[in-house]
């Protein structure tokens, strides 16, 4: 833990934190990875709560991670309470942002999609669904970008950034399975080219 954001959190801190969740949670139309870029801007540029490491080490180990995607919000969640008040901090932190991240949009999730389909064939619920499309690929490339440039602007970073611009369009224009892209990502890390 670094010192300089080893701090107390207050009841209201704890409260703000599960409602942002809470806010983040209805915006996660493309999953929780799509509220990166606003969870790091509240966590790290706005709280500091964490470091800008620390957010992005939350994000790696969880998706490195076998489970639901959501579980790097619960690492984000542990690492502010345990920055503040060590294990017991951590276990408070990890609950609220799960309950936040989880509670709204699962309700909204379920009364939506009962509604929607007694209302499949009407023409506002399929105009609503493609819709949405583009506001999911700008949520998706918004965390992407956050991800990315936590490393930098630098000309040492062109490779990284390369192969985030490759791996974008292979995603995009093949049917390459992610996992590969996945591996060959590791692969290159490991050998030190990115």
């Amino acid at each position: 833990m670094s010192a300089a954001i080893a701090q107390l959190l207050g009841a209201l801190d704890w409260v703000a934190m599960l409602t942002h969740f809470m806010g983040l949670s209805l915006l996660a139309v493309a999953g929780a990875i799509s509220t990166t870029p606003e969870s790091h801007r509240y966590l790290v540029d706005e709280n500091r709560w964490l470091t800008d490491a620390q957010f992005t080490d939350s994000i790696a180990i969880a998706q490195a991670a076998p489970g639901p995607n959501v579980l790097f919000i619960a690492l984000l969640g542990w690492n502010v309470g345990f920055n503040a008040a060590s294990w017991a901090g951590g276990a408070l932190g990890l609950v609220l942002a799960m309950a936040g991240i989880m509670g709204p949009s699962s309700v909204l999730t379920y009364v939506t999609a009962q509604w929607s389909q007694r209302n499949r064939e009407r023409r506002e619920v399929r105009a609503f669904k493609q819709g949405m499309t583009p506001i999911v690929i700008a949520l998706m490339a918004g965390t992407g970008w956050v991800l990315v440039s936590a490393h930098g602007y630098t000309l040492a970073q062109l490779p990284l950034w390369g192969l985030a611009l490759v791996s974008t369009v292979v995603v995009w224009r093949t049917r390459i399975h992610l996992l590969w892209l996945l591996g060959a990502g590791a692969l290159m890390g490991a050998l030190g080219w990115v």
